[in-house]
């Protein structure tokens, strides 16, 4: 339970986020007014090698139990993982109504339907630029570009004043895809008076502007245009205004267009469900083998060196259909997210070592971001001019610096979050800021299991990964006599050839301590503990190290 006092609270305004104020990602963002809440995304993050096993993480959502019941609804801005992603796991906890746009629900019924929840989600689709009324909030929808389709900020209004919640987002005049950003209606509601800006981070440190699609558009048709031999493009499959410029580009250099690796199969599926790519066929990949090199371009998925992503098994020649040969290119039309960059190197050198020819955004501008950088923040606050900023979407770096930029635009409060705190943008009583903290935190994926982070089973693995286990297994008669010698095995510690007369000295050993424990009526894991001692003792002396250890002992 947390120490948030919801009746001190009931008639203020207030913002709790829950994911995406200590990371870039896993977003999920709660407005209180008048005892009502709603939620603005549910996303996943992308797991590091501290939690080894797992891939996902989820935010922790203990609070949204003491609330459960006073939460309206849901409303996505748009269909990144990391602002949708949770909903499939954390569904039978929220079981929410969902507010989307046509392609972010494709994109939702799609997830759902692979986990197995088909029909089971109450979505409402809702038109792009139009209003939600929920309780005491009433939404407005406002366009803005990013790198998918349909990105809405969300305008909050109440009878305290409007919140613009940006969302993730980006000034692009030339978005090739959708309509541009909706200036007017920002410029409008600076016009009527914003309270608060809750407010993208991503890029504070970005000088300039994030860069137009139709620069990267123009860049990718002279490339593949100049290219004589294979061609291989890969990007972020949800990036569809890129796959349109990766396609247009192909076609105008005389190339059919293969789609490999699933998430691009579904995500061209929810295009074409919305009413984008319509006029786009693809080529399947074994329909791909079948011609000439230069006659095809293969867009596959992999661009940040996923180990089952179709990139990686063409480069690793496991793709049943599909080959790269000496004097193909392969084409980076993407970034290098922070965390991978081990992965993308070792596929640089596969290419390398095949005579490949690799091109990234350090070669050519073949890649914009999604994000505002400085003038495009600069802007933002120009239309919204809000009371108070709100700095989201970042890491605590970022949000601090994000403060800053907000103080130099002249706003009047500005409050640094971190997950987990609840702040008063509004109230009669209390002051304008943090009041305090709610349950925050993670949770981690673990195969069909979420657990949390700090579970025994991730600690274990932890300790697993860098020391490895030593495991005996013992066989005791009703005198506590061994029936045979004990097994001992070492993995990540004792090779089984190489640690033989060692392997069967803690044998004798663990025979010994066990029979010596037995003989004085040890009973329960007396004899367990006893033996688990002594090998521990042993493994340190002799390999100096303290790895995991099992005993188990088995009685007849």
């Amino acid at each position: 339970m947390s120490s948030f006092k919801h009746k001190d609270y009931k008639d203020d305004l207030l913002f709790v986020p829950l994911g995406g104020c200590n990371e870039i990602g896993m977003n999920l963002n709660l407005y209180q007014y008048k005892g009502k809440w709603i939620m603005i995304d549910l996303g996943i993050g992308f797991a590091d090698d501290y939690l080894p096993g797992i891939e996902v993480v989820l935010p922790n959502i203990d609070f949204l139990q003491e609330i459960r019941q006073d939460i309206i609804a849901l409303v996505l801005t748009h269909a990144h993982e990391d602002h949708m992603g949770a909903v499939p796991y954390l569904w039978d906890e929220i079981n929410l109504p969902i507010y989307a746009t046509p392609f972010t629900a494709a994109m939702l019924k799609y997830k759902m339907s692979d986990e197995g929840l088909a029909g089971k989600v109450r979505i409402t689709e809702v038109k792009q630029g139009s209003t939600i009324d929920l309780g005491p909030f009433s939404l407005e929808l406002i366009d803005l570009t990013h790198s998918i389709p349909e990105m809405q900020a969300i305008a909050i209004k109440t009878d305290r004043g409007t919140i613009i919640h940006t969302g993730d987002w980006k000034l692009d005049p030339t978005p090739m895809l959708g309509p541009v950003s909706d200036e007017k209606a920002l410029e409008k509601y600076g016009d009527e008076g914003v309270l608060a800006l809750v407010c993208d981070s991503t890029n504070v440190f970005v000088e300039g502007e994030s860069g137009s699609e139709e620069g990267v558009r123009k860049q990718l048709k002279e490339t593949i245009g100049n290219l004589k031999r294979g061609v291989v493009v890969t990007t972020f499959a949800s990036n569809i205004a890129r796959v349109e410029s990766i396609v247009r580009a192909g076609h105008e250099a005389g190339r059919r267009i293969a789609l490999v690796g699933r998430s691009l199969h579904r995500v061209a599926a929810a295009a074409k469900d919305s009413g984008y790519l319509t006029d786009i066929e693809f080529l399947s990949d074994k329909e791909a083998s079948k011609l000439p090199p230069e006659e095809v371009m293969i867009l596959c998925t992999g661009c940040q060196g996923e180990s089952r992503a179709a990139l990686s098994k063409l480069v690793q020649g496991q793709h049943p259909y599909l080959r790269l040969h000496k004097g193909d290119t392969v084409i980076f039309s993407s970034k290098i997210i922070p965390g991978n960059e081990t992965r993308i190197r070792w596929l640089h050198n596969r290419m390398a070592a095949l005579e490949v020819e690799v091109i990234t955004e350090k070669n050519l501008p073949i890649h914009v971001s999604g994000h505002p950088a400085r003038a495009e923040l600069q802007r933002m606050y120009q239309l919204c001019r809000p009371q108070i900023a709100v700095p989201v979407h970042g890491e605590a770096a970022h949000i601090k610096e994000h403060a800053a930029f907000a103080k130099s635009m002249q706003v009047p409060e500005v409050v640094e979050c971190e997950n987990g705190v609840f702040v008063c943008l509004s109230s009669d009583t209390h002051p304008v800021g943090v009041q305090g903290y709610v349950p925050s935190g993670y949770l981690a994926v673990d195969g069909t299991s979420i657990i949390p982070i700090d579970s025994p089973i991730i600690k274990t693995r932890r300790k697993l990964k860098d020391l490895g286990c030593v495991m005996v297994s013992l066989t005791l008669d009703k005198n506590g006599k061994c029936i045979s010698p004990p097994l001992v095995s070492g993995p990540g510690v004792l090779d089984p050839q190489a640690d033989r007369e060692l392997l069967r000295e803690l044998s004798a050993l663990a025979e010994e301590v066990a029979e010596a424990s037995g003989g004085k009526k040890k009973k329960g894991d007396g004899v367990r503990e006893a033996v688990l001692s002594a090998i521990r003792k042993a493994v340190n002396q002799e390999v100096g190290k303290k790895p995991v250890m099992e005993v188990h002992i088995h009685r007849i």
